[in-house]
């Protein structure tokens, strides 16, 4: 059984990702950083489904959270990776300090690295993986506020592409999935919703299933020879 790792799986894309992964076969490893409630409650539906998942709760920018992931690996790859983990700090360029950008960008690309570097080499000698890195609308449009944000996610990007380059002959890919305003309980709350919700010529918001659809098929056999690519889920928006 292939085992996946889906980092920032307690929220809520990552837990949609989560269950889409489990329904294909695959052992999920669900990843949190404190919000265990959660990632317990998908664990539970995973099981109840028939499938199999674990939690890891960890601070993938602890320097000895590598020590972790080795150990994780090293009986058994992890061939699936899904970096879901993201998160925000906005203020207006000028009114950004470093604290600002570097938080923003630790969180949502050098966890990226953290999380990927102690477990390339069990999914290289398998000779099978899919890296799969969840961005944002904002990386491709920018927006305002989010210079930090947009800059992050839009690393990712090259990043893929790069690992293309380097482990594709491995039978590695590597992609990016760029949601736009989708449907969660977070976005629903923002003033400008429906404003937003307006942008989109599909004049509605996308679902956590969507987007997870698309990383369900990233992960699977029949995406052997998609690599490097960034895929929208945003209703026409970019």
């Amino acid at each position: 059984m292939k085992r996946a790792l889906v980092a920032g799986g307690s929220s809520p894309i990552g837990i949609a990702v989560c269950e889409e992964l489990a329904s294909q076969g695959l052992y999920v490893i669900i990843h949190t950083n404190s919000n265990i409630s959660k990632a317990s409650e998908c664990m539970e539906r995973i099981l109840f489904a028939g499938g199999s998942a674990e939690i890891l709760v960890l601070d993938l920018l602890d320097p000895k959270s590598s020590e972790v992931l080795e150990k994780i690996t090293s009986d058994s790859p992890i061939q699936v990776f899904v970096h879901c983990v993201g998160g925000q700090r906005d203020k207006p360029f000028a009114a950004m300090n470093f604290e600002d950008w570097q938080e923003v960008v630790d969180l949502n690309l050098t966890s990226f690295f953290a999380t990927l570097r102690p477990i390339i080499v069990p999914m290289m000698r398998s000779r099978w993986g899919r890296i799969i890195a969840m961005s944002s609308l904002s990386a491709t449009l920018g927006n305002r506020g989010q210079a930090n944000y947009a800059a992050a996610k839009g690393g990712l990007l090259p990043l893929v592409k790069s690992l293309t380059q380097e482990y594709g002959s491995r039978g590695i890919t590597a992609n990016v999935v760029a949601p736009g305003l989708i449907d969660t309980s977070e976005t629903k709350a923002l003033e400008n919703y429906d404003a937003l919700v307006g942008l989109s010529p599909s004049r509605r918001a996308g679902t956590v299933h969507e987007v997870a659809a698309i990383v369900g098929f990233l992960a699977s056999e029949k995406a052997g020879y998609i690599s490097g690519q960034h895929i929208a889920v945003d209703g026409g928006t970019s």
